[in-house]
């Protein structure tokens, strides 16, 4: 009988396609995980669990996506996936940040909206129509990237019960005494026309005028004679018709020094650095005097008919300029709290649009940055100005119009952290950071802060429930709170703009301040900052599924000045306690070059391009690959460089499925005390693997996971297992014993590293998963990550044959020489001949069966000496070619070929099989 060798052979067999077609295949798989409603069936699979809360920092709802988004979505999905699987509860709610001046700019500036032809309501129902439009955009793009949660149910800032709970954060802090109104200087940015928090200044670069500027003394207090002038340095001669003191450090020594016709007051330890600055030629110390000594002397003001006083502080340095500071309570920090203490007007000329008023006479009407020249000018003319030259330094900017901002004392809503930083700093080190750097950063932040400013002069954002009686006196009571909270609640927030105060407030309400019963209410609104910073509140605290605190809080590393800090001072404030367990922090992701990410550059890599060229797994494998607590590069290099991983993963999936064709796990499976040495050896090495996993989930550590799977499948089953397996899956009988006991390790081993890999790419996991045997989810994302395999331990097990891979490497070597130098072509080609240099190597060798298959060569034989081996680390070599024919159906040389008269181009072997399984 006719018989065709290939026929015979058991070569893998998979409808698994080899081609990974994401773009393709991904969104049909996502079809099919909404249709059978996938984030329910985990969250009843997972219930009665220990809970853990992963609670989502709202991105804002503007604009496509970055891969700053995908970055911080696809930790989040990983770590929500992963526990899941790993014996939690872990439900997922995803938020948005839905108000704020960026709205405002886009519907006035992109879509081309005339506020001033509408109401405030009528604008405001178009910011959250806007914001909505852009919310869903989003939401699908996240969902594009294989992100699971309950999309459908999201928090979203700008919804009525948010809002309600929002009113009710701010309610519960004013009734604690913390939140206040006060005229104090803070970021004023006047391309915005509004307040803004710490947390929305960024640095920037900026070219400014450098001046030194005297002022005569006027009133010496017998200290000076009266031709003394002081000197001061500034970069903001804007501020020098502002000035109404010049400040000192008490302790400080300053001098008198005479420098040509003039005699300047100056700090000691600055003399010789002014005297270069100002290019003295001769100058000579005349007077020696302490700073407190100079208190109350007035100087006159270079060009108003006004004194500036003398006064002292412990914020004056020698750090730089001229140890005498120009002070000017409404624009700047210091200059208000000094000079308050000496009773100075805070004088603030320049108005909302950072324009000079008539405060200023001779500038009204300039803006500021556009009256430095004519100051500066004026300050030449009256002889004052000693010295102007032109600086780049690191100046606070508008992190949304990036332009520059000024310290401007206007009235603000404040909360006031200082009056319970210190709960605030302990609950800090109750938190598990992760980097560790997290926890100083926080920490010092929050020391050094002052009080938030929490009121903006804009539109679009949730009003700050506040009414003022006849007398001008704030009115907050728990009844005002409650009774906006529930109009929230009932209408959102656009009421407070739709309605006048007195329908604003409870029926029949009076107050001692409004004797005739008329009222008035607050118009700016709250920081946004409030907004998300309460979702621990709105969210946390009233989703049934969720709870306060959550176990972890996952942003970008300028979260720390941004949500981490607003979410624990409105937490603190309100409950006494951080809102949550832990923080996680993410660097930023840059382009290849470690250069951010700008239009302008041209280097911008948008996820959704990428999900159409490549698919989302690739974004999300990256995103595992990357060491995320620093800042991340991306790239079109790096993105294939993650491919080809992919790649290679995928490519083991489908050869261990290939492989497994025949193999049923219910009839099939070999139990562990009968497998093969090296099939139990290399459970071993699975198991070690599901435990560094593990481990590796635990502390989201994902780029462990990556290069441990990567490195696994190349090197423990590409180069070996899978490699020397084929001479027994293929060529013995489907039954064969040793054939059985590998499938039951592969089957074991891709089942394994299904799950293991499930959080981080579920798209191909579940792909995977509906070929595989013997499973009886319909999803791998319904089943739990393996604790560790089922294994028979044995360290002498393990310690021979960690010893023999060492000694493979020895002859792979020698093979390759061997090929180099022509001896052989294929290593089938190949008979070797090991001497052992150790009695350990010698009986590892002794004790292994079918040496040959192990190494794939033909023929492997243990000698105790040959002439012509080369050395190597643990054993000597000697490689020949093997002199006997080539089998035709299982490629091996052996000297049987042609033995069985039936089958003269078989050995033995081979002619054995076919003859008992493939003649009948």
């Amino acid at each position: 009988m006719e018989v065709n060798y290939k026929d015979t052979l058991r070569m893998p067999k998979t409808d698994f396609p080899m081609r990974g077609n994401l773009p393709n295949r991904e969104p049909k798989m996502q079809e099919r995980w909404e249709e059978m409603n996938i984030y329910e069936k985990v969250q009843q699979r997972t219930e009665g669990r220990p809970l853990f809360v992963l609670h989502d920092g709202p991105p804002y709802a503007n604009g496509d996506l970055h891969m700053g988004h995908a970055l911080n979505k696809s930790l989040k999905d990983f770590i929500v996936r992963y526990k899941s699987m790993a014996g939690y509860h872990a439900p997922y709610v995803p938020g948005w940040d839905t108000h704020g001046l960026p709205i405002e700019t886009a519907l006035t500036k992109k879509k081309k909206v005339d506020r001033k032809k509408m109401s405030v309501a009528e604008f405001r129902q178009k910011c959250a129509d806007y914001a909505m439009g852009q919310l869903d955009n989003q939401r699908k793009e996240f969902k594009r990237m294989g992100v699971r949660g309950d999309w459908d149910n999201p928090y979203v800032t700008l919804n009525k019960d948010y809002e309600a709970e929002q009113i009710k954060v701010f309610g519960e802090m004013a009734k604690k005494e913390y939140i206040y109104k006060g005229l104090k200087p803070v970021y004023w940015s006047p391309s915005s026309e509004s307040a803004l928090a710490e947390a929305e200044i960024e640095y920037q670069d900026k070219r400014s005028p450098s001046i030194y500027v005297s002022f005569r003394v006027k009133d010496g207090k017998e200290l000076f004679g009266g031709d003394e002038k002081f000197i001061i340095w500034t970069t903001t001669p804007w501020t020098i018709p502002s000035n109404l003191a010049i400040a000192l450090n008490p302790a400080y020594n300053y001098v008198v020094v005479k420098a040509g016709e003039n005699k300047f007051v100056i700090a000691e330890d600055l003399l010789e650095d002014v005297a270069q600055k100002l290019e003295w030629e001769d100058y000579e110390v005349e007077k020696t005097f302490k700073g407190k000594e100079a208190e109350h002397v007035t100087t006159q003001h270079p060009f108003y008919d006004r004194e500036s006083l003398v006064i002292l502080g412990d914020h004056v340095t020698t750090d730089g300029g001229t140890g005498c500071v120009h002070t000017a309570p409404g624009h700047g920090e210091d200059d208000f709290w000094v000079g308050k203490q000496y009773g100075l007007e805070v004088l603030c000329p320049v108005d909302n649009k950072g324009v000079f008023t008539e405060e200023a006479p001779g500038f009204e009407g300039m803006f500021y940055d556009k009256a430095n020249k004519p100051i500066t000018e004026k300050l030449t003319e009256v002889g004052a100005l000693e010295k102007l030259e032109f600086i780049t330094h690191s100046y606070p900017h508008d992190w949304r119009t990036k332009k520059p901002t000024i310290f401007r004392a206007t009235d603000q809503w404040f909360a006031s952290i200082k009056d319970f930083r210190e709960t605030l700093l302990e609950e800090i080190k109750n938190v598990k950071w992760v980097p560790r750097w997290g926890e100083t950063r926080l920490y010092n932040m929050v020391r050094d802060r002052e009080d938030w400013c929490i009121s903006r002069q804009r539109t679009w954002g949730v009003p700050i429930p506040v009414f003022y009686g006849e007398d001008g006196t704030p009115i907050i009571t728990d009844e005002t709170i409650d009774h906006v909270a529930g109009l929230f609640r009932e209408h959102g927030s656009n009421v407070w703009f739709e309605r006048e105060a007195k329908d604003l407030l409870p029926e029949g309400f009076t107050s001692e301040h409004s004797p005739n019963g008329e009222f008035t209410k607050e118009e700016d609104i709250m920081d946004v900052w409030f907004d998300s910073g309460s979702s621990h509140q709105a969210v946390l605290h009233q989703r049934p599924e969720l709870q306060r605190p959550a176990d972890l809080y996952l942003e970008g590393s300028d979260q720390y000045r941004g949500w981490f800090n607003s979410s624990l001072s409105t937490s603190v404030a309100v409950t006494g306690k951080a809102p949550f367990k832990g923080i996680l922090s993410h660097g930023f992701a840059l382009d290849g070059h470690g250069r951010k990410m700008s239009k302008s550059i041209g280097n911008v890599i948008l996820p959704d391009k990428v999900t159409k060229q490549l698919g989302a797994e690739i974004i999300r494998l990256w995103v595992a690959s990357s060491d995320y607590q620093a800042d991340v590069r991306v790239s079109d290099d790096i993105l294939k460089q993650v491919s080809e991983v992919y790649r290679k993963i995928r490519n083991t999936f489908r050869f261990l499925l290939g492989n497994l064709h025949d193999f049923d796990p219910s009839a099939n499976t070999v139990p562990d005390d009968q497998l093969e040495e090296v099939d139990r050896y290399m459970k071993m090495r699975l198991n070690n693997l599901v435990k560094n996993v593990r481990e590796a989930y635990d502390n989201y550590e994902f780029n462990v996971i990556y290069h441990q799977v990567h490195n696994f499948c190349t090197i423990d089953l590409s180069s070996f297992y899978l490699d020397f397996a084929k001479d027994i899956l293929y060529i013995e009988a489907p039954d064969h014993p040793r054939r059985r006991s590998i499938q039951t390790v592969y089957y074991e081993t891709l089942t394994a590293l299904v799950k293991l890999l499930a959080p981080i790419i579920p798209h191909t996991t579940d792909e995977v998963w509906e070929y595989l045997p013997g499973v009886s989810e319909e999803s791998v994302q319904l089943t739990d990550i393996p604790a560790e395999v089922a294994v028979i331990e044995s360290e002498e097990l393990k310690a021979k044959w960690d010893h023999f891979m060492d000694i493979r490497d020895d002859v792979l070597k020698a093979l390759e020489d061997a090929r180099n130098e022509k001896v052989i072509g294929k290593s089938l080609e190949a008979r070797v001949t090991i001497v052992p240099k150790d009695e350990q190597t010698q009986s590892v060798l002794k004790n292994i069966e079918h040496l040959h298959q192990l190494l794939i060569v033909s023929d492997a034989e243990v000698a105790l000496s040959h002439p012509e081996a080369k050395a190597y680390d643990h054993v000597d070599v000697y490689v020949e070619k093997h002199e006997g024919d080539k089998c035709e159906r299982c490629w091996v040389a052996s000297d049987n070929v042609g033995e069985d008269a039936d089958h003269p181009e078989l050995c033995v072997r081979c002619a054995t099989v076919v003859k008992e399984h493939y003649e009948n």
